[in-house]
Parts: structure tokens; sequence; C-alpha cells
């Protein structure tokens, strides 16, 4: 019975880090954004593009790894047109944001029909190669380890880079600066522009790095739907955070925990609609939502258009 309450218990541990991964990403795509003054709604529609050309990526050159290289680069561009429209354009963020959403699931799915000829899903691919045997034979943790894959990893060691980079670096000073002041940081030189576009970009890598988690991460292939409203979840996670990594990062793994226990909790054969189980993570994000809105402090130009010169 102990060692069932153990493997239980590491199972969920497990499930949390795994499932949250994704969450992760996107939520620091919105923390480096929104850090330098652009709100990013578009996550949702970065993800899915992330997780189609992972899919692709790996389909076409039979490695994972360059399928999330080409995951990176497919947020970057679809992160690339919110920066046009919302920092030149001077487009409503919030509007730019949704219509991302939008095209980018309309557009994966014409690409599905069109390069692998089928409707729904993609075929079966390159996954990350993860060494679970070697990890088992950690002491004490190894059980845990082995359950794991590399964007775990590497989720946490990009929310300690980004905290690293936001508060000790010149360059982390600057996209705060952006982000509270930028007609100040125009006055000293800080080409605001610039900043912006760089931290939309990085928004659209981290999302998109979010998305291959799924596809290559979590399974093998592409999916229609499989995103299911993550990267609004991510969006929730980075306000209950109070736009800042670590705090993204707190509450990405607590919306996580939340999904791992809906799985975790049906096989406890309570009798309870599944759709009470598959609601957990979505109450959760309104009710801190409901609960934290109004008690963080988002960056003060956050969400505001600028024009250089304009007083």
């Amino acid at each position: 019975m102990h060692s069932i309450t153990i493997s239980l218990f590491v199972s969920l541990i497990a499930a949390t880090l795994r499932l949250a991964t994704p969450i992760i990403f996107a939520a620091l795509g919105g923390v480096i954004s929104e850090r330098s003054g652009v709100v990013n709604i578009g996550l949702e529609g970065i993800m899915i593009a992330g997780a189609f050309f992972g899919v692709l990526g790996s389909f076409l050159t039979n490695n994972a790894w360059v399928g999330v290289l080409f995951a990176i680069i497919a947020g970057m561009g679809i992160a690339l047109i919110h920066a046009v429209l919302s920092i030149n354009l001077r487009a409503d963020q919030t509007i730019s944001g949704v219509s991302i959403n939008i095209f980018s699931a309309a557009l994966m799915s014409f690409l599905l029909f069109k390069i692998f000829a089928r409707d729904g899903q993609t075929d079966g691919v390159t996954q990350l190669s993860y060494p679970k045997e070697f990890f088992k034979g950690i002491p004490l943790i190894g059980n845990l380890l082995a359950e794991l894959n590399w964007f775990v990893f590497i989720a946490f060691g990009l929310a300690l880079l980004l905290h690293l980079m936001l508060y000790y670096t010149p360059l982390g000073l600057r996209i705060r600066t952006v982000g509270e002041h930028p007609k100040a940081s125009d006055t000293l030189g800080i080409n605001v522009y610039k900043m912006r576009y760089l931290c939309v970009l990085l928004s659209g890598a981290f999302a998109g790095l979010g998305g291959a988690a799924l596809s290559l991460g979590a399974t093998n292939l592409f999916r229609e739907g499989m995103v299911s409203g993550k990267g609004f979840i991510a969006l929730a996670a980075m306000i209950f955070g109070n736009w800042k990594p670590f705090g993204a990062l707190a509450a990405s793994l607590l919306f996580g925990f939340a999904e791992a226990f809906r799985i975790v909790a049906q096989g406890f054969g309570w009798k309870v609609p599944d759709e009470v189980y598959y609601s957990f993570p979505y109450l959760l994000t309104m009710l801190m939502l409901a609960g934290f809105v109004g008690k963080t402090t988002p960056p003060a130009a956050d969400g505001i258009p600028y024009t250089k010169g304009e007083r």
C-alpha cells in the first residue's frame, strides 16, 4: 500500500510537470512581451503554429530537434505579424491578438490538409529521444525524472534565464523601462520600437516552443484542437504571477496540477461526470482571474501603442 501511494504521488508530480510545461513556455512569452508594453493575446494561435510546424519539421527531416527549431521559427513568424500590427500600425493589441488566434488555427488546418492530405491530425513523427533508463538509475528521484521529457528541463531553464535577464542585465532594465515609461526611454536614447519588436518575437519563440512541447513532447503528432485554450490559461498564469517569470512559472504549475489531478482522479472510481474533471483547469483559471485581477500590477504602458515624438 505504501509503495502504491508513493508511485501515485510520483506519477501525479511528473504529470503536473509535463502538463504545465507548454503553459510555462507560453506564460513566459506573455511576460517578456507585456514587460515591453505589448499585450499578446495571440499566444494560443502561436502555440498552434508551433505545434504544427514542430511536427512538420520532424516529418520532413526525421529529426525532432529540427522540428523544435521549426516551431520556434514559426512562432516568431506569427508573432512578427502581431508586432507589425501593434507597434508600427498601432492597431488595437487585443483585436490583433484575437485575429492571430483565428488566422493561425485556420492556416494550420489548411496546411494540414495540403501537406499531409488528412483531416484532423497528422501522421506520427519522430519524438525527442529521452534516456529514461539512465534517469531511472539516479537514486531517490530517478523514477520521477524518468517520467519527464526534455521540454520540462528547458522550460525551467528558460524561466531562470528570463528572470536573470530581466532583473540583472542592462537589456532587462531597458525592456522594463520601455514597458513602464516609453517616452522617458526614448529620451534616454533607447529605441522603443526595437525593444518591443525584440520582446514580441521572443514571446513568439517561447509560445512556439510551448506548441512543440505538446506535439513533440506529449505526443508525436499534431491534432486540431490539441492546444485547447492553453494559450489563454498561460495569460491567466502570467497575470496570476504578476508579470514575473517565477510567478508565471508557479502559476503554470498550479494549472498543470489541476490538469494532472483531473487525469489521476478519474482513476479513483468516483461517481462524478467526466465533464466535471475536464472543467478543473478552466474553473481554476476563472477563479484565479476573479480573485487576483486588480491585485496584480501590470507594466504602466502595457497595451498602449507608442508613437515617437508624441507628447
